[in-house]
Parts: C-alpha cells; structure tokens; sequence
C-alpha cells in the first residue's frame, strides 16, 4: 500500500540533516563564520529583493518579506546547508503579467498554489529527474547565469532618480558619466580588490563582508555623494503579518492563477535544483531533491499568507554564502534573520550604504560562478556538447533559466538519440547448413528502427534466417513494431525466420512474431520501457 502524501511529508521532515548544525561540527570559530556570512548574504540581498519588487510590480516589501521567509524557511527545511533562497529575477518577469492585469492579491494567491505544486512534487519525488540535466546544459546554465548576474549589476550604473517605476520594472534611466561614473568605478575595483586581498591576510572576517564594510565606512566618513541602497527605496517596515489573499474562492479564480502557479512553480524547482547540484559540488554533498522541493513548498505557501511574492533558491547569493564559509544552516537563517532585522530597526544604517560595494561584491560572484575552464574544453569536447553548452547560455541570457534547461536537455536528448541511432548494424554470416545469421549491434529503439529494417535483404535471403539480438537492446514499442514488420516480410515471402536472445519482455508482447522466438538459457533479462504501458493498458494491440 503506497504511503500518502502527508506520510511521505513527515517522512521527509524528519530527516536527521535538519539539525541546524552537527553537533561535531560546532565550535565558536566555526559559528562566528556562520553568523559573518549570513550577515555578508543579508547585506547583498537587500538590493536584489528591492530590485525583484520593482520589476514585479509590487511594493518593495513584498520582495523583502519573501527573502526573509522564503529563506528562513528553506534554511531550515532545505536539501542542501549552505544554500540561500529568496525573491529572485526569474519568478519576478513572470509576476508582471499577472499583478498588472489582476492586482497583488492574486499574486498572493498564486504564491500559495505555487508552493502547494511543489509540496506534491517533492512527496511525488520528481527531483530526482534533475539528473537527467547533462554537463554540458549545467555548464552553459552556469555561464549563462553569470552574464546574467553580471547583467543585472548594470542598472546600478544608472542615475536612481532618473529611472522610472513602470510597474513592470525599471526602466529609462540616464548612465552616469563623468565624475559620477569614475568614483562609482573606483567603489566598485576597491571592494573587490579588498575581497581578493582580505583572504591572504586573514580569514577571520568573510572577504565578502570585509569590503562591504571598508567602502561603506569610506564613502560614511568622507560624505561622498555616491548611489546607496536608499536610493532604491526605503526598507523600513514592520513584521509580516498573517493575509489570506483577498480573492474570490471559485473556479474563474483558480482558471487565472492556475497557469501562472505552474510556470512558476516549475521555474522555482529548475533553478533550486540546479543550484543544489552546483552547492553539492562545492561543498562535496549529495541527494536532498525531494526534500528541497518540500521546503521550497512549504515556503512559498507560508510565503502567499504573509503577503510575500515568493521566491527560489538564489545562485549569486548561495556563492556568496559558500565562498564566504557558509556550510551549515546557521549561515542562511542568520542571513534571514539580519534581513528582518535590517527592515525592523536598521533600515536608517543600511539604506546608507554604497551600491558600488554590492556591485564590486557581485562582480567577484560573477567572476567565481563563471566556467572559466569551459571556454578552454569547447575545442575539445563533442561538437554537440559544445553546441549544447553555448546554446544554453544564450538562452539562459536572452530568455530565462527554465526555457534554457528545457531547451539544452532536450537538444541534448535528440543529439544522444541520433548517435544512438547511427550506430544500429549488423554483423552478417552464413552457418554450415546455409542459415543466413543477422547478429544485430547497437539498441533498437524509435531512432533506429528504420536502419533495422534496411539491414535485410528479404528478397535475396535464403529459406533459413536467424536474427541474433545477444548484442543488442529492445529499448520500445517502436523496436516492437520494427520486428513484428521485419517478421511479417519473411513470412510473406514464405520464408522461415527465427528471433534469439530477445528478453521476457519481448516474448510476452509481441503478437505475430512470438511465436518465431527461440528460447536460451542465456536470453537477456532486461526490463522493457513499454511493459508497464502496455500491462496497464496504455499501449494496445499486444
């Protein structure tokens, strides 16, 4: 009897990796390192949440809120320690449509379905198809995501009361030049000349951290007349309160906010899962897929209540966290934590510093995240590879991170397909008594089953023919079809065949060519993609 839904939910919750912290593992150096990167991760997130309200839509808060629960949530809950989850850019262009045509409140609403989707995905156990992402799609989704980052920087190099809040973001905006442009330049190379010097001197302050604080203590002391996170708004507020979304409860509600939970949801999952694997590498953990979906899940469901706009695992932000020594769960509830503290009481501090500071500490991201040693294996590697590399990022640049993953596995699939299907042959001989042996090589699967057809010569063929699969795999139905076919023209032409080393599951699911198999003791026994179809009754006419 299949566990339910709440069940495989406890089930997941009460894993012992949800301890904040190992008990070997403490120490007080290892907790002040903990606690200064989630502080150094709090600091940059400001700015970005801000940034994701504007182009939502939505008041400033709204981001703020989301960063804060969304992250404090996963931090807890999530698959991987060391991962920091909030507002993010990707789940923001979606949103516009949506708060522009129907209003916040449906927003709301979305936010709480999105997370219910992904509670069902990760009781389901569907990140486990995050391993179907090939290395050549994670490379150029890497690639693809620092120019984006990198990207995103730029509008900080704008004049903050020239721009204007459409409502779909910001947008206009004159470049500063000139003096303005030097001193911002200037701001940008010393944070991160501070963070690339701070870990030969000491390690006792995050690099990160090390040149948030030495820029804004000098543009502070000096009164240079620089942009600051004020600029973008103002952060202050109180706590989030609890808020059922204002919507109608029928069906023309669910119609309108149903395609949008879905994209969403499926776009959140994406990118935590990518960044999971790319955590994972980083710190050398594995599995935490399902469990990540959930607390992305529970999240988000949280997060709709609590008049947040949802968000998802951040890859600039969890790089910040790793290369900061952020490794346990301490670092990213810090970071939630000092975010709610920033808005409760420290606003009037934080909206006083430097943008340039953030700016330089996510160049050094873009410049960390970035597969640099990718650019050197492209000439080496498979062409399909690096075309799938490069493919990736474009999209990744031009469109969004999902449509980019979809796109690359896809591609990458079809690529794997067509090699497969290319090297479907046959090694051909005749015995002693004049049978004419097909020994098949390669998988037989909807790819090849053309050239399977091709390899015989039924017209010219003796009476006596054998087909040997020992060397090969019937992979689907298709396959099927092409030996029934194959059989069905022997038998038109009066001709004796005889099938050898198919599996079980060959035998019981083809019709008129069950009968030519021949039985060994060696016949494989591997399992049939269509079997379960065609024993549940998906498939028919076997």
């Amino acid at each position: 009897m299949k566990p339910s839904l709440l069940a495989t939910f406890a089930k997941h919750f009460e894993m012992p990796d949800l301890r904040i912290m190992p008990d070997e593992a403490f120490s007080l150096a290892r907790l002040r390192i903990e606690i200064l990167s989630g502080l150094t991760v709090a600091l940059a997130l400001v700015p970005e949440a801000v940034a994701f309200a504007f182009v939502a839509g939505v008041h400033p808060l709204v981001g703020l809120y989301a960063a804060f629960l969304v992250g404090l949530i996963t931090a807890l809950l999530g698959g991987r320690p060391g991962m920091i989850s909030g507002a993010t850019g990707a789940l923001a262009v979606v949103m516009v449509a949506l708060v522009a045509e129907h209003g916040v409140e449906y927003l709301f609403a979305t936010v709480v379905l999105m997370g219910i989707l992904q509670l069902i995905a990760g009781a389901m156990h569907w990140g486990k198809f995050i391993r179907l992402v090939p290395h050549p799609v994670m490379l150029g989704f890497v690639n693809g995501l620092a120019i984006v980052i990198f990207l995103a920087q730029l509008t900080q190099f704008k004049v903050p009361g020239s721009m204007e809040n459409t409502g779909h973001g910001m947008s206009g905006g004159e470049w500063l030049s000139g003096g303005p442009l030097a001193m911002m330049l200037g701001l940008v190379a010393l944070t991160m000349a501070v963070i690339w010097v701070m870990p030969r001197i000491t390690r006792l302050i995050p690099a990160p951290l090390a040149g948030i604080a030495v820029v804004a203590g000098v543009v502070i002391a000096t009164g240079l007349d620089v942009p600051r996170v004020g600029d973008l708004a103002s952060i202050k507020g109180g706590l989030p309160a609890f808020h059922v979304p204002a919507v109608p409860l029928n069906w023309e509600t669910f119609e309108i906010i149903l395609p949008y939970a879905v994209i969403l949801a499926a776009i959140g999952l994406i990118e935590s899962l990518l960044t999971l694997n790319l955590v994972g590498e980083m710190t050398g953990r594995r599995g935490g897929a399902s469990q990540e979906c959930l607390a992305q899940g529970t999240a988000n469901v949280v997060t709709g209540f609590f008049g947040g706009m949802g968000g998802c695992a951040m890859i600039g932000q969890s790089m910040i966290n790793v290369k900061s020594g952020g490794r346990t769960r301490i670092a990213g509830v810090a970071a939630a934590l000092f975010l709610l503290l920033f808005i409760l009481v420290a606003s009037p501090l934080i909206e006083q510093i430097p943008l340039a500071a953030l700016v330089g500490v996510m160049f050094m991201v873009v410049i960390g995240t970035f597969a640099w040693h990718s650019l050197k294996i492209l000439a080496r590697v498979p062409l399909n590879d690096a075309f799938v590399t490069l493919l990736v990022t474009v999209v990744t640049v031009a469109y969004d991170l999902a449509i980019a993953v979809v796109v690359g596995v896809i591609v990458s699939a079809l690529s794997y397909a067509w090699n497969n299907a290319r090297r479907i042959h046959a090694d051909i001989y005749e015995q002693e008594n004049g049978t004419k042996v097909y020994r098949v090589q390669g998988p037989l699967f909807f790819g090849s089953s053309d050239g399977f057809a091709e390899l015989f010569d039924v017209e010219n063929d003796p009476e006596e023919v054998v087909v040997d699969f020992a060397d090969s795999r019937v992979v689907d139905q298709s396959a099927l079809q092409a030996i029934e076919a194959v059989a069905g023209k022997y038998e038109a032409a009066g001709k004796r065949l005889q099938l050898r080393h198919l599996s079980r599951d060959c035998h019981r699911l083809l019709a008129k060519a069950g009968h030519l198999i021949v039985d060994s003791d060696d016949d494989p026994d591997y399992a049939l993609a269509v079997d379960y179809q065609v024993r549940t009754g998906i498939l028919g006419g076997h």
